[in-house]
């Protein structure tokens, strides 16, 4: 049985886009908080099927499993809902002092993707989303206009990570940059 049988999409709206940008909630993860002392990560190097030697303000791994550096002791590990990653990653860290919390249920993501994500991204990100500036296996901890998410980039496109409780405000936010270039 996955790991959030429950689960209920905190999302109001319904997935939206065009070829300029897609703005699509994401459904069910696994989510862990890592924390880690620095050195035991470089010595562990990886924790189940996660990559825990990318540096601070990176992901390693793909879209749909990755772990997120996002400080020196902090990991965000995201994984299909239901995989039974977490153990894995107990057991590999076992002799190691560590911290794994589940949250899984505090969270929610959607996907930001097209040549216009970026665009419609920085209408509430303060930040340089240029791929020069924050390239492919990018992560960071940041705000969306008032909320705090986890912005993560594939390729073209992006990961945004936030509190379920912000996931309406994030989406709708999203789809009314979004308006603008005719992806809404």
């Amino acid at each position: 049985m996955p790991e959030h049988a429950a689960y209920r999409s905190p999302f109001i709206a319904p997935a939206s886009g065009t070829g300029a940008a897609g703005i699509v909630p994401l459904g069910p993860a696994s989510r862990h908080v890592l924390r880690l002392a620095p050195d035991a990560a470089a010595v562990a190097g990886r924790a189940g099927l996660f990559d825990l030697s990318g540096a601070i303000n990176s992901a390693r791994g793909t879209g749909e499993r990755f772990a997120a550096r996002l400080g020196p002791d902090e990991w965000l590990l995201v994984a299909p809902d239901g995989d039974g990653s977490a153990g894995r990653v107990a057991a590999d860290l076992g002799g190691c002092f560590h911290s794994l919390v589940d949250v899984g249920h505090r969270q929610a993501a959607i996907a930001v993707s097209g040549a216009a994500a970026p665009m419609i991204l920085n209408a509430g990100v303060p930040l340089d989303l240029d791929e020069r500036a924050f390239p492919p296996g990018s992560a960071t901890r940041t705000l969306l206009a008032k909320a705090e998410i986890v912005l993560v980039r594939w390729g073209e496109g992006f990961r945004v990570e936030c509190a379920r409780s912000f996931a309406p405000y994030v989406h709708a936010f999203l789809r009314e940059a979004a308006r603008e270039y005719g992806a809404a």
